[in-house]
């Protein structure tokens, strides 16, 4: 059985963890911290989970997951506090999966350059980027995962296997991606207060968005050049999901069945990534409470354009879920453990 810890079990991606990490079957959850709940019963704060999780919220210390004997520890963080938590983690011989953004770029000066200065530069070699579907065999031997972001999930799992083959114009990339509103974070503001979103459809940070340096840089390694693509995102007034819709422009020749049977030997052996048939696309709907990524296409015969869509619940596949995915590879597991529940019917 092994040990768990959530440092940050109070944000909406921390409470997914719990509520996964509860009915995982190899898996004790022996600890949760948070600053905000300290001392208080996790129950209480989230009352869905009462008769099922009865562990009380502490605050971290490093003692505390040495003394627990924790064998794999989540940092369900805001920015910039993984870094000092998670060198002494990793000194302390546990392994760790970071949802923050602080462990997923290869380039620190990136890193730095769209958050703040990086305290723990050091370790940053030693991070495999967990986008579980593509680096399936460095995670197993790692011992820091730095759990992708929601957008690029639902962005590069469509994009990859196309990337790799070479079968669209790597100039051409446009990604529409639209979010739930938990994508925001547990904390109040002013533009996810329900009257400013109910009923409401926006874009938002056109251009400055910080997921497309990660998603540039990933797409970079996969393609051996540098890309640039355009990256809008959108809110939108549902709790949980993200649609994703990208463009690019097919090279010569390239047929939809081309491009679909390019995806099918891609994830041929990935059991959370469903290609759809010809005229079915996603829907965030199906996807809702799982470790899905769904992904359908179009290919435009008069333009000469690919159409892609992806789906994913931005809390499960995008956050939590995915972190649980990747540390089922890292422990040697079956990476389907604990994340086979059902999808909603409606």
């Amino acid at each position: 059985m092994i040990s768990a810890g959530i440092i940050g079990a109070t944000g909406y991606a921390g409470a997914e963890l719990v509520r996964i990490l509860a009915g995982h079957p190899d898996v004790e959850l022996k600890t949760i911290t948070s600053r905000q709940y300290a001392n208080d019963n996790f129950a209480d704060i989230y009352p869905s989970m009462t008769g099922r999780v009865q562990l009380s919220c502490r605050e971290y210390s490093l003692s505390t997951f040495i003394s627990n004997k924790i064998d794999v520890a989540f940092t369900a963080l805001p920015h910039k506090l993984p870094m000092e938590f998670i060198p002494g983690l990793l000194d302390a011989g546990v392994k760790v999966v970071d949802l923050s953004a602080d462990f997923r770029f290869k380039n620190v000066a990136t890193y730095e350059e769209y958050y703040q200065p990086h305290s723990a530069g050091d370790v940053v070699e030693k991070a495999v980027y967990g986008l579980s579907e593509i680096n399936f065999n460095d995670i197993q031997h790692a011992s820091l995962v730095g759990n992708p972001g929601c957008y690029p999930t639902s962005v590069l799992l469509p994009l990859i296997p196309l990337v790799e083959n070479r079968l669209i114009d790597l100039d051409t990339i446009i990604a529409d991606s639209k979010s739930g509103v938990s994508g925001a974070g547990r904390s109040v503001s002013l533009t996810t207060h329900f009257c400013e979103v109910n009923e409401g459809f926006k874009a938002y940070k056109i251009g400055s968005h910080r997921h497309t340096p990660e998603m540039e840089e990933v797409l970079g390694r996969v393609a051996g050049e540098p890309i640039r693509l355009t990256f809008v995102p959108h809110l939108v007034p549902v709790t949980r999901g993200m649609l994703t819709t990208i463009y690019a422009k097919l090279k010569d020749g390239l047929k939809e069945d081309d491009i679909r049977g390019c995806m099918l030997d891609r994830y041929s052996s990935s059991p959370f990534v469903r290609v759809f048939p010809a005229n079915k696309l996603p829907n965030i709907s199906y996807v809702r409470g799982t470790n899905f990524c769904d992904i359908g296409l179009k290919a435009e015969e008069k333009t000469g354009r690919l159409i892609l869509i992806s789906a994913i619940d931005n809390l499960v596949k995008g956050a939590a879920g995915q972190a649980v995915q990747n540390m089922n590879i890292m422990m040697g597991l079956d990476e389907t453990s604990g994340l086979c529940n059902n999808p909603f019917p409606v």
